[in-house]
Parts: C-alpha cells; sequence; structure tokens
C-alpha cells in the first residue's frame, strides 16, 4: 500500500474515529485499557451477539496513532465472528511484533505494518486490539 494513502487513513482515522463515545446501555462489556509508557487510556464498550461482534465503542485520551488504530480495529471487527475476530487480532499482534502474519486477514489495519520502524509506537497501535482480546477472553466464561 502506497506510503500516502497508509497516511491518509491514519489521519482519517484519527480526525474521524468510528463509533466513539460510550453508551449506556446493557449487554456490552466493559474493558478499560492503559498504557503504562504515555498518555493512552482507553474505555471500550463491545457487545456480542450469538458468537458475533455486534457493536464497539470507545472513549479516552490517546495519541494520533492509537485512536486510529482503535478506530480501525472497530470497523474491522463489527459483525464479524469472534473467531475472524481473535485471528485478525493475533495476526495484527504479530504484524507489529515482526512475526509471521497474513497480510489478507488485517484489511485497514495493515496501515501500521511499518510501526516497527518506530518501537516507542507499537504500544500505542496494540492498546485497543490488546482490550478487544480481553474482552473476547472474558466473553468465553
Amino acid at each position: 500500500m502506497d506510503q500516502n494513502l497508509k497516511r491518509e487513513i491514519i489521519l482519517d482515522n484519527y480526525q474521524n474515529p468510528k463509533n466513539k463515545g460510550l453508551i449506556d446501555s446493557e449487554g456490552y462489556i466493559y474493558q478499560n485499557m492503559d498504557s503504562k509508557s504515555c498518555i493512552d487510556q482507553i474505555d471500550l464498550m463491545v457487545k456480542i451477539k450469538d458468537n458475533r461482534i455486534e457493536d464497539i465503542h470507545f472513549d479516552g485520551e490517546a495519541c494520533a496513532i492509537c485512536t486510529s488504530s482503535t478506530s480501525i480495529m472497530i470497523k474491522e471487527s463489527l459483525n464479524k465472528s469472534v473467531d475472524e475476530v481473535k485471528e485478525k487480532i493475533e495476526n495484527f499482534k504479530n504484524m507489529i511484533d515482526e512475526k509471521e502474519y497474513d497480510e489478507d486477514k488485517l484489511g485497514k489495519a495493515i496501515v501500521y505494518e511499518d510501526i516497527k520502524y518506530q518501537p516507542n509506537r507499537k504500544n500505542c497501535a496494540l492498546l485497543s486490539w490488546y482490550g478487544l482480546e480481553k474482552v473476547l477472553e472474558r466473553n468465553k466464561k
């Protein structure tokens, strides 16, 4: 993917994030994630129904990378099965950690493939993905 297009996607998702703002509704699993190395702090609310991600909302204070990554994570997860999302999370984490991954599973999240060149930003890109992973683990119980 072209570097300019990557920047454009990241910037658009930072300036116009998907589903920003928490909602007060039953049936959502809440998860707070905060970075130990920077200001990033994200609250997620995830609704899972019939083993599918029905809705995700978020709020918090975060940098451009964290906010845009959260927005893209939401777009890539909505209306997908829990198993599909788990596979997407695993591939995203592998990409960020410079391990083997399937690019086809990532959709627009592929825009972060070069974050490996900025190690201090890896956690920014991963924070909300870890949060969604925790929600999916808690949902199993």
